[in-house]
């Protein structure tokens, strides 16, 4: 489903589905954009805010559902809510990796291993049984204000000698970070619809996001 050779651009949406409904609609399609419903927005407005987003969008929606335990029932709800892809919690047990991963495949969904918080990606891909579609990199939320906390970088080389997956960068990124990842050799770009009172990096809600999406593109490209 994805291409190693192609960069891709996430776009994430972590508010509510007003936000949504006034947004998505002004993004442009394009097969290399995915669009994400954030951990936050699924747990205000819960499997209806995937399925709202996945009507909207023709493309790869992702719901960044952070799957701790219960894997099986947690990919259950986000195929039939319409996502493409879905995320895992790399510091959740192994048994609950390899479970999300082939329920993934099952449903021929995208798995992705979020190693927010793992000071070792590459030790928790070698202990699972069946490996990711991607791992993302990333630098939290609240890590964003921390001086000297940046996206880790050094790990995509270790892993990649390793395993044949895409790597995603996540965490404060603007369009210098997105220059940034794309050459350090990061496949998806993750980038958050912020709202202008927020301290976070990302597109603001007030601005032209088509026009915001275009030059992301371009510079991933």
């Amino acid at each position: 489903m994805l291409d190693t050779k192609i960069r891709y651009l996430q776009i994430a949406f972590n508010y509510d589905v007003a936000a949504v409904s006034r947004i998505l609609p002004t993004i442009p399609f394009d097969e290399h954009i995915f669009i994400e419903a954030g951990t936050p927005f699924i747990k205000k407005e819960g499997s209806r805010g995937i399925r709202y987003i996945s009507r909207l969008w023709r493309g790869i929606v992702v719901a960044d559902t952070k799957v701790c335990d219960g894997a099986v029932g947690e990919v259950d709800m986000a195929h039939q809510a319409g996502a493409d892809a879905a995320t895992v919690i790399g510091n959740a047990p192994p048994e609950t990796i390899d479970l999300f991963i082939q329920r993934c495949k099952e449903h021929k969904m995208i798995s992705m291993i979020d190693m927010v918080g793992v000071a070792n990606p590459l030790k928790v891909v070698f202990k699972t049984k069946y490996k990711p579609d991607v791992v993302v990199l990333h630098k939290g939320r609240d890590e964003e204000e921390t001086k000297g906390k940046t996206i880790p970088y050094k790990h995509i080389n270790k892993i990649r000698s390793k395993y044949d997956c895409l790597i995603s960068a996540a965490g404060g990124v603007d369009l210098k970070e997105s220059r940034s990842a794309i050459f350090n050799g990061a496949n998806i770009v993750v980038v958050n619809i912020v709202r202008q009172t927020d301290p976070w990096q990302g597109i603001a809600s007030n601005a032209n996001i088509a026009q915001m999406a275009r030059q992301f593109l371009k510079t991933i490209e």
